[in-house]
Formats: C-alpha cells, structure tokens, sequence
C-alpha cells in the first residue's frame, strides 16, 4: 500500500506496488480538488487491479445519490461493492448530501470507459466514509500507462449544482464531446411499445400516429414486433433485422405515409442480441460473450471485427432503405466480458477491451449515420446514461416503469442531473383506462420536467382522458421553455424529489407532488404557475413578504377554468384551492 497526502486528504493505493505510481493534487477553489493519477510500468501488462481509497468523515450527510440508485438513497457499508460504471452502464459520479440536499462530498472520475467500482461506505469504528474507486476490475489491453483524474467537491453548494459541474468537466474531455441534439429530440413522441407491444401493423400504427400529431407528438417510435412474427417476448429471432410482412406490409411506403402525417419515425433495435432462430445465428454463433437460455439469444462480441461491420452495415442500410429518422439502440448494456471469458481474446479480435470495442461500434454507427442524416436522433435507455453515451446518443430515456409515475419521475430527474443538453425522456406513458382521470393525469405530471413519450391507444381512452391527454401535452409545450430549458432545482432528492421547480426570467413553476411547502421568494415578481401532482384539492404556499393583490387561475386536470379571482397574498403560509391534479396561474 502507498499514501500520498493530497490537500486535506490521505489518499491510499493498493495494488500498485510493483508499478510506478504519480498522484499530484490541484486545489481549484476552496473545497474543490483535482487528484490526477498515473501509473506507468516497465512493459506493456494487463494492469492489475488498483484500489484508490480516502475517507470523509460523516458530519452534516444524511444521504447518497449515483445515477443507478433509483429510489434507494440510502448508505452503503464500507464491505458493500458498490456500484459499476463504464461507457454502457452508469457513471462515474457519487453524491453525498444533507437533509437539505446541499452537497458535502461529490467524487467524479474521469475514465467513463472502462469498468470501475465505486463507493462511499460508512466504516462503524470511526464515523467516516470509505471512499473507494476500483480499477482494472476487468480485462483490457495490455497497457505502459494508465491516468485518471479524481474529481473531489465538498462545497457548500446544493447538490444539483454539484452534480451539473461534474457534467460540465466531463463535457471539456474531447473524448466525451456531446453529440448533437436536434430539435425533433426534444419534442414529445408516441411508442408502439406499451400500446401495442410486439402486435404491431402498419395501418394501426398509422391510425394512432394521426392522432398523436393532432395531440402534439412530434416523432415515433416503433419498438419491438416489426422483425418478427413471433409474440413471445423473447429475443430467439433478432439479429436479421428483416421487416415481417405480416406486420408490415412495406417499409419505405409505411414510413413515408408517417412522414406525411407530419412525425419523424424512429425503429427500435435490440444492439447485442443474436437469435437461436435468426438465420445470422450460424454466421454468429462462434463470436458471442454470453448465451441466455431464457432470451434464446446471444450477445454479440463486439471485439471481433466481423461483428462491427456487420451491426453497422445493418443501421446504415436501414436509414438509406427505409428513410428513417432515429433509433432506439436498446440493451447495449448487455455487452459484457463474462467472468468465465476473460482469456477469451485471439486473434481475429482486434480488441482485447469489450469496452474499448463497443466505443468503436457505436461512434462508427453515430460516425455513418451522420454522414447520411446529420440530424439522426439514437435513443439510450436508463442505465446506459454516462458520458460516453452522451458522445453516441442525443436522447436517453428512464428505465421501463409502465404505471409507475413516481418512478418515471425519479428516473426523469436522475438522468437531468447529469445529461446537460441532451434530451431526457419519460418512460412511456401509459395507465389502466379505467383508472379516474385524476389518477391518470399524474402519469403525465409526474413526468412534466421531461420530454414525454405517449404509449396509450387512443380508442381505448374515454373522452375524458382523451381530453386530459390534449391538456397536459398542450401545457407541457406551451411551457417548454421552463419545463426544459429553465433553472432546474429538484428538491429533496432523499424523499425522491417530491417538488420539483424550475424558473426563467418570466415564469417560475413548481409540480408538487406530497404535502410540502413550496416556498416562494425572488420568484414572487414572475408568473408563477403551480402544478398540483397531488390527489388533494389544495397546495401550500410561503410567501416571505406581502405582495398585495394578485390575479389567480385555477384549471383542474383537463384544463377546465375553475375560477378566476383576485387573492391577497401576505407574507406567511397560504393555503391554495387547486383542483386534484390541476393547476394554478398566479399572474
């Protein structure tokens, strides 16, 4: 073990004794470090593995954030193995906060490539945090040096500030320059998936897709069921990426008919898999990592060259041919050395890193498809949310969470912590249609902060759901600008974000979702507007000074004016009638 004083810190390396070690530290601000790390050795080696460790004492911190916690917050032991980031799953970033949820502790490191585990444990004897990042936890390349950078930030600062910082020094590494977002990214979508799952057929889809422009959709995505005419949700016939005739009759003319309704069309892919029954099994059977018994299905390794080619050849003919906009590129975090595997490497692999292959299989698919669609829009899906796909992916979208609001929600803010400009979507939205509209509306208000996708069949929607639908996706565009582009502040992160705000000159508006005050101060000069994702009639308000007389208008879920009147707002907690699941503009 070595130790290097750095700053205010003791940093400890294990594993590194045979190689030759470098740690300087660069303090840019009061509470703000740089640790750049190198290790170098005498040969090209298969690095062993490397343990950084430092502690933080447990003072004024109440709860852990990383982007793959979903709704537990809670801590971890020291014992415990944290948690994994490399391009494909997560990132490599740790929060941890107050009850207030200002920041006392965020750790980022810079290798959002390979595999690296993290975490921050509580160690009983001493009351402190054992910080640790884990390298070399999987095979790569044969290697004479290795750096990284350890981004270390015990600010007094709130810890959506934080965690945008880390963004931001992700975005200034070349290698982690974000991929364009086009506007189309950034517009509310309909997907065939909850909707339709693998029963799809052209006309029907068609038949929502006129609809879901007049709702104020602007793409769609068609998801699994079009290569395949089997429904057993299963993987066993993926990887020919052949159109079934039985769903759809003819591609090209299908979509051009969409691009006639006035939608972008983008087609849902499962990456890794090859099937049991697809005719590219036999071609492929010899160049997977793994094999599931249960998918019937194998995920391909992207190491051998051969594979590369031939994914990318399948999406490029697919833009060229078909004339679509996007992809969904699903499952990419399948690709995986397995433990077993790790001296699978020969030689008609021209990478030893799964990882190093899978970057070099998606910035070439990203490289192609730009040449012949600048504007191409690639959907990611919720774990594979880090920096790296930031560079191949312009969209990310939570995890799958059918009726799930409040997990839409949490997802929705976990990924807009970190994913600067690019466009974070919903999960699509979907509900029981015999559910009250009230209950139904929280669906969309849970996921107003991001972009919302739409699953639902539209004749199976009574008209007042139908009507709720038209509300809340007009609301959501017309206040677009704060909803996505303004201040975000999501409150209590420990308490899964039960206020959520967000601000512009002009507008401040905040979706309560649990009996908490929303606390209104410099905002009190803007128009604010105020969501109620509650199942009660009325919202609670402090104001800190008297602002006299205001003109107040409540709508309840389907947009409906309730009343309109003018309230005296003094300085104290006011109680505010809201509609269950509406909305009040206080002008």
């Amino acid at each position: 073990m070595k130790e290097i004083k750095a700053s205010s810190r003791i940093i400890k390396v294990e594993g590194a004794d045979d190689l030759n070690l470098n740690i300087v530290s660069e303090v840019l601000e009061e509470g703000l470090e740089i640790i750049k790390l190198k290790i170098t050795s005498e040969k090209p080696i298969h690095m062993p593995k490397v343990t950084i460790s430092w502690k933080q004492p447990i003072i004024d911190i109440h709860s852990y954030w990383y982007p793959t916690a979903f709704r537990n917050k809670a801590f971890h032991a020291d014992w415990a193995r944290g948690f994994y980031s490399k391009a494909t799953i997560s990132a490599p970033v740790s929060c941890l906060y107050n009850v207030n949820g200002q920041n006392r502790h965020t750790c980022a490191f810079s290798d959002a490539l390979n595999t690296v585990n993290i975490n921050a444990g509580v160690h009983e004897e001493d009351g402190t945090f054992e910080c640790k990042i884990v390298l070399f936890t999987e095979l790569s390349k044969k290697i004479l040096d290795y750096k990284g950078e350890i981004r270390i930030d015990t600010r007094d600062i709130p810890y959506y500030e934080s965690l945008k910082d880390v963004s931001k020094w992700w975005e200034s590494f070349e290698q982690y320059k974000p991929s364009l977002v086009p506007e189309a990214a950034r517009q509310p979508m309909y997907s065939t998936w909850y909707s339709f799952h693998q029963e799809l057929n052209d006309h029907e889809i068609e038949k929502q897709c006129s609809i879901a422009k007049k709702l104020g959709c602007e793409a769609v995505i068609v998801d699994d069921g079009w290569q395949t005419d089997d429904n057993n949700r299963g993987y066993a016939y993926c990887g020919d990426w052949k159109v079934s005739s039985k769903r759809i009759s003819d591609m090209k003319e299908h979509v051009r008919r969409v691009h006639d309704i006035g939608l972008k069309y983008l087609l849902w892919y499962s990456v890794p898999f090859v099937g049991l029954y697809a005719e590219a099994w036999n071609r492929f059977k010899d160049k997977i990592l793994a094999y599931d018994g249960t998918l019937k299905a194998g995920v391909l390794d992207p190491r051998y060259p051969e594979v590369r080619e031939y994914l990318i050849s399948v999406y490029e003919s697919a833009v060229t041919e078909w004339d679509l906009d996007g992809f969904k590129l699903d499952f990419v975090d399948e690709f995986d050395l397995p433990a077993d595997k790790k001296d699978s490497y020969n030689e008609l692999m021209d990478f030893e890193s799964v990882q190093e292959a899978v970057d070099c299989l998606l910035s070439s698919v990203i490289e192609k498809l730009k040449t012949i669609k600048p504007d191409i829009m690639i959907e990611f899906r919720q774990r594979y949310i880090g920096p790296y796909m930031r560079k191949y992916g312009n969209m990310f979208r939570v995890t799958d969470c059918p009726n799930d609001s409040i997990t839409n929600r949490i997802g929705s803010m976990d990924i807009r912590l970190l994913c600067g400009n690019t466009a974070a979507h919903s999960d699509p939205i979907m509900w029981n249609s015999k559910d009250t509209v009230e209950s139904a509306a929280l669906q969309l208000i849970n996921t107003l902060f991001s972009v919302p996708q739409f699953s639902m069949r539209f004749e199976n929607l009574t008209e007042e759901h139908f009507k709720m639908s038209c509300f809340w996706l007009s609301f959501w565009k017309r206040h677009k600008d704060v909803l996505i582009d303004g201040d975000l502040v999501p409150y209590y992160p420990a308490l899964n974000y039960p206020i959520i705000s967000s601000r512009t000159e002009e507008k401040y508006l905040a979706a309560v979702y649990s009996d908490f005050v929303v606390h209104l101060g410099k905002e009190t000069n803007k128009n604010i507007i105020l969501v109620n994702g509650t199942l009660k009639d009325k919202l609670y308000v402090e104001i800190e000074n008297d602002l006299g007389q205001r003109q107040i208008e409540t709508v309840n879920c389907m947009g409906e004016v309730i009343k309109r009147e003018n309230i005296n707002l003094y300085k104290g907690v006011l109680i505010i009638d809201i509609p269950v699941s509406g909305v009040a503009y206080i002008r």
